[in-house]
């Protein structure tokens, strides 16, 4: 199934685009107040996912850095920190360990869009709080080919098609 989203500036604009789809059978939504908000469409919101992967990842990544810098400090013997004794070093070791496990678990569990912003989701909904609207039309590539070229008609601020790629 593809996904093709048209941002509109305003209402009228957006009830005259989804007009246009329908006198050409085409079925679309509406995204904006007074229509579908972007969670009752199903839009996810990326900080909420990212932080649900970021838990996911520290669960198993911390213990694991943990495990992985105390025998690391075991098996070489280093005596990095003379003040805390050997088995003072090791802990220290798997301490720092645990630390890079929860780095890792920020950088690959999608923490870092967090910080710097990241995906479609979230402009779509920024645009949504600005008081834009959305028109989603789902279906084949042939339907998406169709509405795009009924959809340029309105000048949509921005138009962009999303191919599916999750398995059935």
């Amino acid at each position: 199934m593809n996904y093709l989203v048209a941002v509109l500036p305003d209402r009228i604009q957006a009830e005259a685009a989804y007009l246009a789809l329908e006198r050409e059978g085409i079925n679309s939504t509406i995204l904006g107040r007074g229509y579908k908000t972007a969670d009752e469409f199903g839009l996810i919101d990326p900080n909420l996912q990212a932080k649900k992967q970021v838990k996911l990842m520290a669960y198993w990544l911390v213990p694991f850095g943990f495990f992985a810098g105390f025998t690391f400090s075991y098996i070489t013997g280093l005596d990095t920190f003379a003040w805390a004794g050997e088995i003072g070093n090791h802990v220290v070791g798997g301490i720092l360990g645990a630390a890079s496990g929860a780095m890792g678990s920020v950088f690959v569990g999608g923490g870092v869009g967090l910080i710097i912003g990241g995906g479609d989701a979230l402009p779509y909904r920024n645009r949504l709080d600005a008081g834009k609207y959305l028109i989603v039309v789902q279906g084949s590539e042939t339907l998406s080919r169709q509405a795009t070229r009924i959809l340029r008609q309105f000048e949509p601020e921005n138009i962009q098609g999303y191919a599916d790629t999750s398995p059935v």
